[in-house]
């Protein structure tokens, strides 16, 4: 091939659009779609269900339960323990 036979193929207008203009703009919308399809997606199966994302976005508000008494093992050691001392004390001081 010659470099004559690329002179009957000169780009027309409708080229030069379709190059600089048009391709670009497809390819950014289709990365877009792209973008938002999946963020819509991990929307709906992930982050609806985490609870910090719940929170920030006001979504469902964070029932408030109160802290029961003996909620740890330490709790519940220390009581006890409490519970022998003072038993053990009242012991002492009945004799």
């Amino acid at each position: 091939m010659d470099s004559s036979s690329y002179a009957g193929h000169s780009l027309s207008y409708y080229d030069y659009l379709n190059l600089l203009f048009l391709r670009p703009i497809l390819a950014i919308t289709f990365v877009f779609s792209l973008l938002l399809l999946g963020w819509f997606l991990a929307w709906k199966l992930v982050l609806v269900h985490v609870p910090l994302v719940q929170e920030i976005f006001g979504l469902r508000k964070k029932p408030v339960k109160p802290k029961p008494e003996t909620r740890r093992r330490l709790t519940r050691f220390y009581n006890s323990f409490n519970t022998q001392n003072s038993t053990s004390l009242w012991e002492e001081g009945a004799h």
